[in-house]
């Protein structure tokens, strides 16, 4: 990094505020091109490597930057394993739109608020409320004045929502029917492994969110535990929905978009604002972007392979597909908000 980093900060998206050092209240400052930005799948720890270069500069420091105006970011929040970062990828070829996937950033300051009001945490709500516009502003810079920033968030930080859509914006609610979701994640060895991981943080959210446990942790097979994350991020959106007064809100079901992408692309540029002709619609469902795997372009993966995928784990796995998909409806007989996120889902049929 340059000594006059405070204006290249000020002047565009080259510098991302990456990272927070929380114990030492710094942020990590990563140097990006707009190319970069494109081919990256994700923001977080990933993309650090001896060639990127980096700086390490207090939280105090940066915040007194004076930033022009800029719109505030839109949104692509998910549930998981639903298409979030091909659809990211999508849009991102749009000339208007700089996208941004999972920023670790939003994920620290995520962490951080589940802690609100317990004694652990490190901020005050004070202290977390102006860090958290400071956060969306910085987030908010592109390359150029008619570009605008469309942040795809990890499902993780959909708890964020109501807070980032407490403004005027477009964002995308994604999602895909139960019984999709539990065969592509039984389908993946990582998907497996990730659901594991975070099957109890996710069924502590859903506890807050429904005022006490559905189940506890060792009650759940393997499906039902990826049924409870599927309600688990199902739910935190739903509630986003009802308390949103700000915000254009799309939902979309990522195997509607699916069976017809050229339309449906069309549809959200058209939701976000930006231009999109039919030709340049149709270049890209037709591309190489749709035919590689979004999170590692390197891989082949195209969708008749993930239909393949679906119909063999549907196979291996129909009595425990049926036993969670039963579980998941015993629970909205138990839980007003379940059953009221399900009828949601229903009614955008």
């Amino acid at each position: 990094m340059t000594n006059n980093w405070q204006s290249q900060f000020a002047q565009d998206a080259t510098l991302l505020p990456h990272m927070l050092d929380l114990p030492k209240d710094q942020v990590l400052l990563s140097y990006l091109s707009e190319e970069d930005y494109r081919k990256a799948s994700f923001l977080d720890q990933r993309i650090v490597n001896p060639q990127l270069r980096r700086q390490l500069v207090p939280w105090t420091v940066l915040s007194q930057i004076t930033l022009p105006e800029n719109n505030n970011p839109q949104y692509i929040f998910h549930i998981g394993h639903v298409g979030s970062t091909l659809i990211s990828r999508l849009l991102g070829e749009i000339g208007s739109v700089l996208a941004l996937r999972e920023p670790q950033l939003l994920r620290n300051l995520c962490e951080i608020s589940l802690l609100q009001k317990q004694p652990e945490c490190p901020w005050s709500p004070e202290t977390f409320q102006q860090r958290m516009a400071q956060s969306v502003q910085w987030l908010s810079r592109g390359f150029r004045k008619d570009q605008r920033v469309m942040i795809k968030a990890s499902s993780f930080v959909s708890e964020l929502a109501p807070l980032l859509l407490d403004h005027p914006t477009q964002a995308l609610f994604l999602y895909a029917p139960l019984d999709r979701y539990i065969p592509t994640i039984l389908a993946g060895e990582a998907s497996v492994q990730e659901t594991q991981m975070m099957a109890g943080a996710r069924l502590k959210r859903l506890t807050t969110h429904l005022g006490q446990p559905p189940a506890h942790l060792w009650e759940l097979s393997l499906a039902q535990r990826v049924a409870m994350s599927w309600l688990c991020e199902l739910v935190t959106l739903h509630q986003a929905q009802q308390s949103n007064h700000a915000a254009q809100i799309l939902w979309m079901d990522f195997e509607a978009f699916l069976n017809n992408p050229t339309i449906q692309l069309s549809q959200l540029a058209s939701h976000f604002g930006h231009e999109l002709s039919d030709q340049m619609a149709n270049a890209l469902v037709t591309g190489s972007i749709m035919s590689s795997y979004s999170k590692a372009p390197e891989h082949d993966y195209s969708p008749n392979l993930r239909q393949e995928l679906l119909a063999e784990a549907n196979r291996n796995y129909v009595n425990d597909i049926r036993a969670a998909i039963a579980w998941v409806e015993q629970t909205a007989e138990k839980f007003p908000p379940v059953a009221e996120a399900l009828q949601w889902i229903e009614t955008r049929k």
